[in-house]
């Protein structure tokens, strides 16, 4: 079986019975080995010392007196963060149990990079015998922000950091046969170039189709179904539409923020202006398996699930929203 996002830390990590993530030393070690907490040559005793502690004995117990001396304002804010998020995991038998504490809660102090690194190990869990790279390509959409590569009809996703970030205009390769050329290239993941993904997943380097009536919106539906199973223990069938005509939006999940307030809109009974429609990147349908755990006022409905990019042709999805948005009785957790 091919191996992916190995450095989501997956590996570090136990499982019990039910095949929840549970916290080992060696996860927490990584996280104090990062470079973002390697005390630098002149930093405080107390920092260095706390450093070479935890690595020690990374669940030792660090009061909130002693983050508060550590001498450099940016260290202490770093530690502060990284003790949160450690006693967390820590409160909790499973990495599961831990983020949907945050869902749950509706409120969290930590940084939406720990969060996403939460997203990341809990999907590669979720996904751990997927062997269709197309899958795993749209689950990436769940933690890392996508950017609008627009290329004639298609629609196409490129990572944000990739993208914006050390490479600021990529060039498609699938356009390179028109003369196009320069120093960054994405491949956009098809049937052709699927194999290679094993060895770039953690790369992040690999566009994603997502045009309609083509394998991305499946693939991600299939993500979102097995992101649904894995927390909630809630079986559910999710199938991509091609138009938003013609849909009656008895109950709609915004898969992003932007999705959230075109669904609002539209809830409401106001009609889409040309842009604001354009700026939905897909649609599906939802229905959950088990009629008994639908609430009464929504059984036999199906559930619509709003894909949206901002304005400026970004993609942030909210994969907590397909937890908490659902018309089902209760969350049942089954980490």
């Amino acid at each position: 079986m091919n191996d992916f996002w190995i450095t989501c830390g997956h590996h570090l990590l136990d499982r019990d019975e039910s095949g929840g993530l549970c916290v080992t030393d060696e996860f927490l070690k990584a996280y104090f080995a990062r470079p973002e907490l390697m005390p630098p040559d002149d930093a405080c005793p107390l920092e260095r010392r706390l450093h070479r502690q935890l690595l020690a004995n990374p669940r030792l117990p660090v009061g909130v007196g002693e983050l508060a001396g550590i001498a450099d304002q940016d260290a202490k804010e770093n530690w502060q963060f990284v003790m949160a998020f450690r006693d967390l995991l820590l409160r909790h038998p499973t990495l599961e149990a831990a983020y949907l504490e945050i869902v749950r809660s509706r409120r969290s102090d930590l940084p939406p990079l720990f969060v996403n690194q939460m997203v990341h190990v809990i999907l590669r869990n979720a996904l751990d015998a997927c062997d269709d790279p197309f899958v795993l390509r749209a689950a990436e959409l769940f933690f890392r922000p996508q950017r609008i590569l627009p290329h004639e009809q298609a629609l196409l996703l490129g990572d944000e950091e990739f993208v914006g970030g050390r490479h600021p205009t990529p060039v498609l390769s699938l356009m390179s046969m028109l003369g196009a050329t320069h120093d960054a290239q994405l491949d956009v993941l098809s049937e052709e170039t699927a194999d290679g993904y094993w060895q770039r997943s953690d790369g992040f380097d690999m566009a994603f189709d997502l045009t309609a009536g083509g394998r991305g919106p499946a693939a991600l539906a299939q993500a979102m179904a097995r992101w649904i199973s894995h927390l909630l223990g809630t079986d559910v069938t999710i199938s991509p539409l091609r138009e938003m005509h013609e849909v009656r939006l008895t109950w709609y999940v915004g898969l992003d923020a932007d999705a959230t307030g075109l669904g609002d809109r539209l809830w409401s009974g106001e009609e889409l202006d040309e842009r604001s429609a354009g700026r939905v990147l897909a649609l599906f349908r939802l229905t959950i398996a088990d009629g008994e755990q639908v609430t009464k006022e929504m059984r036999g409905e199906p559930v619509y699930l709003i894909l949206a990019m901002t304005p400026d042709q970004k993609l942030r999805m909210k994969p907590h929203n397909l937890l908490t948005g659902l018309p089902i009785k209760r969350l049942e957790m089954v980490m």
